[in-house]
């Protein structure tokens, strides 16, 4: 059996040019970037204005587990398949951050007969979008100190600094550090740290902005510090806004690659999904939904954290309107759910996949609560037994919904085409009636409330006075209609990554909560998730390195 890489190096990869010809983007329009992948011109991008939308398809999934579920493999798979019975297709999809792929994760272009290519470049260095973003973030940090090393003009309060730097890489080391050690002409002393670039906000405002201008406006809300007084300081105030839309002036054109089957592919943007939005870019997508027919794209890790943000961050910011969700289970998964060890889940076993199952029934509830008909794909893997499927397939019934037996992974769109009809019905038969969760003018506890008793069916939400007084503070200061970012464990409804299933009546802990004024959210920080992740204790880095032939080993 061929690996994912050795799938992915035998490609026959078509010209970029003639990638881009099927969705009608001129060669002229193409920036390459090497032979086999180009940024699309923003010109090309700001004509497309008056063209009718295409339907946007959304790929979610349920709370990951060890087993694998396979959210990206099924959105290419599906993309495929949607290609093959005739349909004008376009598939959108995030970058991958390289601290994850150097610690645990692996890479993220999917996976078998169902990958977008070219796939050690997307999984390392790529069009260096994150490079850009991790640059001018790490500038406006710079321009903070520099301004209080001379002179301090804008009265900062060195004590209420709220921008801290970031990297794309896991370091635990460096979430909580001290700076300006060494003398007066180090600047001053204080403490801040490092998130990783995925949770910056400058990520989250690339990945909302429709176009430079919106771009250099957004950034120049950043809220970075407040006055003795507590008024605040934003990066226009520092004047940092003009240089950090230089930075990002490639990066905000989308990239555009292709799967194995030559279905077109943009890939931008990479916010995760528990500790920042978890979509990629909206002007990805706009422009995706002028040029396809059909727009498959994704949310990270489950429904409960990636589509939730899709719909009430995403889809509200940016007018989409999602015509159908596909949301990805395995049999495997729903036996983990069940109480089944990952080193016994090759063993057919009913019982606990019906014990799993809820799990799954509560991402369905949830995703039918916004409004959009849903349908389950049930990934394949060579170990499931037909009584497996077929309690699968019963349970989804009993949620009034249908589960379809996808096999992309093995056999590439082939396998995956009788869900690519099912969501063209659904798409076509005009059933959604798209709505968010909750509405603008909700109090922003309340939002928080809403979202933990609706989509996590928690008991409470506990939250100190401090807390409690910061979101009326922002209320106050005109912050009041922004939504809300989760940032809590993928692995569970609850902050305990421990408890699978479908739990009720938990509580959900707030730790922390900040502004991105820019983006335009609040980011709650739920239990113990970390904004710098950490290294496992073996990484996969150990693995890592060149082959004889130059060529990349150990990464997939």
């Amino acid at each position: 059996m061929q690996s994912d890489i050795e799938i992915a190096r035998a490609a026959q990869k078509r010209p970029i040019a003639e990638i881009g010809a099927k969705l009608g983007i001129p060669e002229d329009a193409l920036i390459p970037y090497g032979r086999d992948k180009a940024k699309v011109d923003r010109a090309f991008i700001d004509g497309l204005g008056g063209r009718a939308d295409g339907k946007l398809i959304l790929v979610t999934a349920i709370n990951p587990t060890p087993a694998g579920e396979g959210k990206t493999t099924t959105t290419v798979g599906l993309g495929d398949a949607l290609s093959r019975i005739g349909k004008r297709t376009a598939i959108c999809i995030r970058e991958a951050s390289l601290g994850p792929n150097f610690g645990m994760k692996g890479g993220a272009a999917g996976g078998g007969f169902a990958q977008i290519v070219p796939m050690e470049e997307m999984n390392l260095h790529f069009t260096g979008d994150f490079h850009a973003i991790t640059a001018a973030h790490n500038l406006l940090s710079a321009m903070i100190d520099n301004h209080i090393y001379w002179g301090n003009a804008l009265e900062i309060d060195e004590r209420r600094i709220t921008w801290r730097r970031v990297m794309d890489m896991n370091d635990r080391a460096l979430r909580d550090i001290v700076v300006g050690l060494g003398g007066v002409s180090n600047g001053f002393a204080r403490q801040t740290g490092f998130d990783i670039t995925v949770a910056s906000e400058v990520m989250a405002i690339l990945c909302l902005a429709r176009d430079l201008a919106d771009l250099q406006d957004r950034l120049g809300r950043i809220v970075v510090a407040y006055r003795r007084d507590k008024t605040p300081i934003t990066c226009a105030d520092l004047k940092a806004d003009g240089a950090m839309t230089v930075l990002l002036k490639e990066a905000m054109q989308p990239n555009l690659v292709q799967t194995l089957e030559h279905t077109p592919a943009f890939v931008h943007g990479g916010p995760f999904a528990n500790i920042a939005h978890g979509c990629n870019s909206v002007m990805a997508t706009t422009t995706a939904l002028k040029l396809a027919d059909y727009v498959v794209t994704e949310a990270g890790f489950g429904a409960d954290l990636g589509a939730e943000k899709f719909f009430d961050i995403k889809c509200r910011k940016a007018g989409l309107t999602p015509a159908a969700a596909v949301i990805v289970a395995t049999v495997r998964a729903m036996k983990m759910n069940g109480g089944v060890a990952k080193a016994d889940l090759g063993a057919e076993n009913v019982e606990a996949v019906q014990k799993g199952c809820p799990n799954l029934g509560r991402h369905i509830a949830n995703t039918k609560g916004f409004g959009v008909p849903v349908v389950v794909a049930i990934n394949h893997f060579a170990t499931d037994t037909e009584a497996e499927i077929a309690a699968v397939r019963d349970y989804v019934a009993g949620q009034g919904a249908e589960a379809i037996v996808c096999r992309h992974w093995a056999e590439g769109g082939a396998g995956a085409e009788d869900l690519a009809r099912r969501v063209v019905a659904l798409a076509e038969s005009g059933a959604g009636a798209f709505a968010p969760l909750y509405p603008d003018d909700m109090t922003l506890f309340d939002k928080i409330d809403t979202i933990a008793r609706r989509i996590y069916h928690a008991g409470e939400v506990i939250a100190d006075k401090a807390i409690r007084d910061q979101l009326r503070a922002w209320e106050a200061a005109g912050y009041g209609h922004f939504p809300i970012c989760m940032a809590k464990t993928q692995y569970s409804f609850s902050t305990d990554p421990q408890l699978r299933g479908a739990p009720t009546g938990h509580t959900l802990p707030i730790r922390e909560v900040r502004l991105s004024a820019g983006a335009g959210f609040i980011v709650v920080i739920c239990g113990e998730i970390m904004t710098m992740p950490g290294l496992p204790r073996t990484p996969a880095a150990e693995t890592i390195g060149l082959g004889p032939d130059g060529a990349v080993m150990g990464l997939f």
